[in-house]
């Protein structure tokens, strides 16, 4: 098989294109990124040799690009999309941006995957699409109910998605994953920002309370769900893909602070809380377990050791990020300049 993957030098992306060329001798991956500042070649170094392997620097949004790619490969049987802009505090600040990428970039590939008759397509998404939840799982036929210009336009794309396969019959399909979490994954996000801020002595700063739930997912299972849907999933479907180990923020920073042996008083900053703020993220994942033969199998609390100390034992990765890069520098100054 040869793959198009879209977004592929990001953090999940990147995780994809290393494990299926690990687990797949027979296939090939043609990775393109736009490298804005998330997409990071150093995450795919383990990779770089391999001859079934190659990359293209390019926009999701510019089809003369997209179809570049593919001709040069000789065609895909297939695209995954994991280009997107992810981040609520900047979709939040820089919103344009999250449009053009999550949703008309998600056009040029539709449109491409249409008229070039390509054979699948998954469209990579988030559970954030359903919003909030006080109590039980959203499941895949749930109203989907965005709280930031991140996640709608993540619904954007989704929708856009269901809409092509219902009108043209695109054989495009959708997974909707929960908060993920890993090695590789860039510090702007709460466990590697917490996790790399107190490894070199700083606060770890919290919002609100604290009392925020997200559902974890290692990378590895997510990457592993997308494959499953890549390879059994219907078009025209949605498959969440979650973890089942839902926590709150406080008891990730408390675990990051027990195994690196810090004080809560000493550590932690509490930070005014975002604008819009989903309370509770929670999704059923029986769909994909039934449809899909789908499960996690990545213990929580053993992947969440091995992420910590996979960033404690690479510092040269995220030490460039934090310290060499004047966008992350610039952008942490917004941040904390927006919360006092």
């Amino acid at each position: 098989m040869k793959l198009l993957v879209a977004g592929g030098a990001g953090f999940i992306g990147s995780a994809f294109v290393r494990r299926m060329l690990e687990l797949h001798e027979d296939w090939e991956i043609v990775c393109l990124d736009r490298l804005t500042y998330a997409g990071n070649l150093d995450n795919l170094l383990p990779v770089a040799g391999d001859p079934r392997y190659s990359f293209v620097r390019a926009d999701i949004g510019d089809r003369a690009a997209v179809d570049a790619a593919i001709d040069a490969a000789g065609g895909v049987d297939a695209v995954v999309n994991f280009a997107a802009e992810t981040h609520v505090d900047r979709s939040i600040v820089e919103p344009e941006a999250f449009l053009h990428t999550d949703i008309l970039g998600t056009h040029t590939l539709l449109e491409v995957v249409r008229e070039r008759e390509i054979g699948r397509m998954v469209q990579v998404s988030t559970d954030e699409v359903y919003g909030s939840i006080d109590f039980g799982s959203f499941c895949e036929t749930d109203r989907i109910n965005p709280s930031s210009p991140y996640s709608a336009s993540k619904a954007g794309g989704d929708l856009q998605v269901l809409a092509y396969h219902t009108t043209y019959d695109t054989p495009a399909l959708i997974t909707r994953g929960s908060n993920t979490y890993g090695p590789y994954q860039y510090p702007e996000k709460l466990i590697p920002l917490f996790v790399t801020n107190a490894l070199e002595g700083g606060k770890l700063p919290l919002y609100g309370d604290g009392l925020n739930v997200r559902d974890w997912l290692h990378v590895n299972d997510h990457v592993d769900g997308v494959a499953a849907a890549l390879l059994g999933g219907e078009p025209g479907e949605v498959y969440n893909i979650g973890g089942g180990n839902e926590r709150t923020n406080r008891e990730i920073t408390t675990i990051i602070l027990d195994e690196l042996g810090l004080e809560w008083d000493d550590t932690v900053l509490a930070v005014t809380d975002r604008p819009g703020h989903d309370r509770r993220y929670s999704i059923s994942c029986d769909k994909a377990g039934k449809k899909l033969a789908w499960q996690p199998r990545v213990d929580f609390a053993e992947g969440l050791r091995d992420t910590i100390r996979w960033y404690r034992d690479n510092e040269w990765w995220w030490s460039k990020i934090k310290h060499h890069t004047e966008e992350f520098a610039d952008w942490c100054k917004r941040w904390y300049d927006d919360r006092g």
